[in-house]
């Protein structure tokens, strides 16, 4: 289905319409608690080409599949004791696990982009968990936004990157988590592919091990999931990280208190969190990130930011938003 505006939709009630359009193989926004996904049917090859399409993503970066609960997961994929135990501590919420597809594992292959492991997550979100029971089996859901894009966090950022290439956007207000899932590869031994919503602290107390870094080499081949592209979550403008001043004519992304030399000159100020509290920050980090390139800085100037807990997450976004585009 191809229209010319982007028809968007408040909650109430209206979850049943996000699920028909699904079923009829078109394209679907909607909040997570971590950020707006775009989602496709899983199974419907031709949605998801639709899906690459819209977002202008490349095929080789495999997709994400939403599910209500472990049970539907485990119709998909072969889940380990290490990935049961996470799902069982963290699901529904922002954790995405990459495991071994199941023998007869209903998605499409586009949406593995080829590989022999599959990413699921079962969401939180009330708005999410809706549409998937009305539409009834897995929904693909990268971040709705254009490919490398600022991730969104409010409808209005669908609208902004999206309108016109989607079918509908389901407007559940601003999200919670403000970040996507932290993502492990649940391989020999469970590995951190990106840092997210919940912190590598708590998986760990959950394993009762330290988390694995991705193989040596990982990084040369396809990606192994969602958002671990090097170039990711970029605004048009120059990001300068760690600042320890201002130079005339940056915008500044600030986190606690700063007084910076130059702030004066600053052509625009918005601080994650005036009182350091990185959960806070990572609720704004897009948003912050979204009006600041929208203010027409050429150089956002970023403050550092702690790695601890959600911090390291924040940092992984941020160096990635800095890197070279393409």
């Amino acid at each position: 289905m191809t229209v010319d505006l982007t028809t968007t939709i408040q909650r109430a009630g209206e979850t049943a319409a996000a699920a028909r359009v699904l079923r009829n193989g078109g394209l679907v926004a909607f909040p997570t608690e971590t950020v707006y996904g775009l989602g496709a049917d899983a199974a419907n090859a031709e949605a998801i080409a639709r899906l690459y399409r819209a977002k202008g993503r490349p095929a080789f970066n495999p997709l994400i599949v939403h599910v209500g609960d472990v049970a539907a997961a485990q119709h998909i994929a072969r889940f380990g004791a290490a990935a049961l135990a996470l799902a069982d501590a963290f699901w529904p919420g922002p954790l995405t696990l990459v495991l071994p597809k199941g023998a007869n594992c209903p998605v499409a292959d586009l949406a593995t982009a080829g590989l022999d492991t599959i990413a699921l997550r079962v969401p939180a979100h009330p708005v999410a968990r809706d549409i998937l029971r009305g539409f009834g089996g897995a929904i693909v859901a990268p971040s709705a936004n254009l490919s490398g894009h600022v991730s969104p966090t409010t409808a209005a950022h669908v609208r902004h990157d999206l309108d016109g290439r989607i079918d509908l956007i389901v407007d559940g207000g601003p999200v919670d988590v403000g970040i996507e899932s932290t993502i492990v590869g649940c391989f020999d031994r469970p590995a951190l592919l990106r840092p997210g919503g919940i912190s590598r602290a708590d998986i760990e107390r959950v394993l009762g091990s330290p988390l694995a870094s991705p193989a040596p080499g990982a990084a040369d081949g396809p990606p192994l999931a969602s958002g671990m592209l090097a170039s990711h979550y970029a605004p048009r403008a120059r990001m300068r990280l760690n600042a320890a001043n201002l130079a005339p004519g940056e915008a500044l992304l600030a986190f606690g208190r700063v007084d910076l030399p130059g702030i004066d000159t600053a052509s625009a100020v918005m601080n994650l969190s005036e009182s350091g509290d990185l959960k806070e920050a990572a609720a704004h980090l897009f948003g912050c990130l979204r009006a600041l390139d929208a203010s027409g800085a050429r150089t956002i100037a970023v403050t550092p930011i702690p790695e601890d807990g959600l911090g390291e997450a924040i940092n992984d976004r941020l160096r990635r938003a800095a890197a070279p585009k393409g």
